[in-house]
């Protein structure tokens, strides 16, 4: 079970089996919501799209062959350029008050392409950092499992996993009534289990918890490197290639922290709590409100991402820089143009 899929499980069984179960909304905060989230989202929409987008035109155009940094970062532009096809939608549905109007199909797919786009994001991501600490701590002995053809089965591995995990929400219903209104992606029909909250636990644990030691352990170890070259040889600790991969690990630990670590703290904590007491009304709707908080976070990785491009590829980073100083160019010249019409009028 991923995520929200089983969060809302729970969400719902509490509501379910709560005493006071008739009078628990936890749709009062939506006021806010239907503002800010269109807001929110239309925001990451561009600059995912554009940023993304531009990633893999210029990858795509490179005249030299993929590396292993490379193909990953390929896959982890395609899972956020597939996130993005799915936000439309949702901005819609927010700007209707929690109201989807394009049938259950679509519903599916797009639950389905955001928690593929969270998972295949954290698989990449720990993928990247171990390709960096395998070309800085281990240069020479196990280059093998940076070589093309073995970078490309383990991408091809990611995304199984990842189809395995998200597959089922294309066979439940992603629609439920509520006040007259069809919501997506916020209530599941499944049958409540005790042992739930502990799957759950356990989900976290593996989807999360370990690509998060294994991130921060190859920061870490590459640091520790750069550390011991720095004192033996000062030219090479220094160098821009060891600067750049030490950016990059940092950058996506960041990213990680920022974007995956709220919302699974957020779904652990409630868990654990729910372990041991039946979760009241208030209870439910502060962890309904943290919840669209921190899925919004951790949506927001698809922005961050162009970043970490930015920095891992050198055409991709002389093409936005290229691109920037056009247009400061163009709008120099045009300001140019029209103060000298101006003056010449006058």
């Amino acid at each position: 079970m991923t995520g929200e899929m089983a969060v809302e499980n729970i969400t719902l069984d509490s509501a379910e089996n709560s005493p006071n179960q008739s009078s628990c909304d936890v749709f009062i905060y939506q006021r806010a919501a239907v503002v800010l989230f269109p807001i929110f989202y239309s925001v990451v929409f561009i600059i995912s799209a554009s940023g993304n987008s531009l990633v893999l035109f210029v990858i795509c155009q490179r005249k030299q062959k993929f590396n292993s940094t490379s193909i990953y970062l390929v896959n982890l532009a395609l899972s956020d350029t597939l996130f993005t096809l799915a936000l439309p939608g949702r901005i819609i549905y927010y700007i209707r008050h929690f109201d989807w109007p394009f049938g259950d199909i679509l519903c599916r797919l797009t639950t389905l392409l955001f928690f593929a786009n969270t998972y295949a994001g954290i698989g990449f991501m720990t993928c990247i950092s171990l390709d960096r600490y395998l070309a800085m701590v281990h240069p020479q002995r196990l280059q093998w499992l940076r070589s093309v053809r073995v970078v490309r089965r383990v991408s091809c591995l990611v995304w199984a996993l990842v189809s395995l995990e998200v597959a089922p929400l294309m066979f439940r219903s992603m629609l439920r009534e509520h006040q007259g209104k069809q919501t997506c992606m916020e209530y599941f029909n499944f049958d409540g289990s005790r042992f739930t909250p502990y799957l759950l636990l356990l989900a976290c644990t593996i989807s999360f918890c370990c690509p998060l030691i294994i991130i921060m352990g190859c920061y870490a170890k590459i640091n520790l490197k750069l550390r011991t070259a720095a004192k033996q040889n000062s030219v090479t600790g220094r160098s821009r290639r060891n600067h750049r991969a030490n950016t990059i690990i940092l950058l996506i630990l960041l990213t990680f922290i920022i974007c995956f670590s709220p919302y699974h703290l957020n779904v652990m904590q409630f868990m654990s709590r729910k372990i041991h007491h039946q979760a009241t009304c208030e209870e439910l709707r502060a962890f309904k409100v943290s919840l669209q908080i921190t899925v919004s976070l951790m949506n927001f990785n698809c922005c961050l991402d162009p970043v970490i491009y930015f920095f891992a590829i050198k055409t991709y980073k002389k093409r936005v820089l290229s691109l920037f100083k056009d247009y400061i160019y163009t709008s120099g010249a045009s300001s140019k143009m029209t103060a000298e019409n101006s003056s010449s009028n006058t």
